[in-house]
């Protein structure tokens, strides 16, 4: 997995301390393996997630359709990817793909990286809404104010 973060992150082009960029991926991804510990959400997916969905990203403001491009360009590296079964992968597209547009979703592993994304929204200044998520744990977190319970867990590093 860290070949595969460091070769995206290189290819990419992307800076690395950008709102959106490596350290927000890795954040969303320690939040959302928290929140998976809870709902079950499946963890490489979840990783891959969070490599993926603002890697295509072409500036830190308003950006329709990064999250297309995100899972646009996960398919161009597809054969990167061998541990990922077809049905996964098509699930990480997805997650990509609607984590701006859409806010609520049945599938636990795509909950976990929806609600893992709007849990680092304070980076921004912004407050994250129960309203706008959808597992236990991050309704929680988002209603109590208690954020900092996410830095229990380590956050990979570059």
């Amino acid at each position: 997995m860290e070949e595969l973060w460091n070769f995206v992150i290189k290819a990419t082009g992307v800076t690395p301390d950008g709102i959106h960029g490596p350290q927000h991926w890795a954040r969303v991804e320690r939040n959302a393996l928290l929140i998976a510990e809870e709902n079950g959400g499946d963890t490489l997916i979840i990783s891959l997630f969070a490599l993926f969905h603002d890697c295509q990203r072409i500036n830190d403001h308003i950006d329709p359709g990064h999250g297309k491009r995100g899972a646009e360009y996960a398919r161009s590296v597809r054969n990167r990817l061998p541990l990922i079964d077809d049905n996964a992968f098509e699930l990480l597209c997805e997650a990509c793909e609607g984590h701006t547009d859409i806010i609520h979703h049945e599938n636990p592993t795509i909950q976990a990286c929806w609600d893992a994304d709007r849990l680092d929204l304070p980076r921004v200044g912004m407050t994250p809404s129960s309203r706008y998520l959808n597992t236990r744990l991050a309704k929680e977190l988002a209603d109590t104010h208690n954020l900092q319970f996410l830095d229990k867990k380590t956050v990979r590093e570059f």
